[in-house]
């Protein structure tokens, strides 16, 4: 059974830090590229970052690009994302996800597994 265990949301004011995790079981780990989405009120849900089964490839969503940090631990199977100088418009419920595909994927429609998702809220 797979499963995709997201922690570490909560409410932060802006220009703050918040560290996701995201634990995985029941996949071969290191066989998976990792991403992060983030969905908000009234939206459609969107990409956040990515990272490779390896580590040695990442990808960002424009808004986030230097401010959030996406890195993997293969020895315990988990996915984080460190994000730095949050602004109220990252708020949104954020969601882990896992890709057996050949390349790194951007689009959503590429991840087969989903993690619940945890709150993020950032105030003004």
């Amino acid at each position: 059974q797979v499963q995709l265990v997201e922690s570490g949301g909560g409410s932060v004011q802006a220009g703050g830090s918040l560290r996701l995790s995201c634990a995985a079981s029941g996949i071969t780990f290191t066989t998976y590229h990792m991403a992060w989405f983030r969905q908000a009120p009234g939206k459609e849900r969107e990409f956040v970052a990515a990272i490779s089964w390896s580590g040695s490839i990442t990808k960002y969503e424009d808004s986030v690009k230097g401010r959030f940090t996406i890195s993997r631990d293969n020895t315990k199977n988990t996915v984080y994302l460190q994000m730095n100088s949050l602004k109220p418009e990252d708020t949104a419920v954020y969601y882990c996800a896992a890709d057996l595909g050949a390349r790194l994927s951007t689009d959503s429609r590429s991840y087969a597994y989903w993690g619940q998702g945890t709150q993020v809220t950032v105030s003004s």
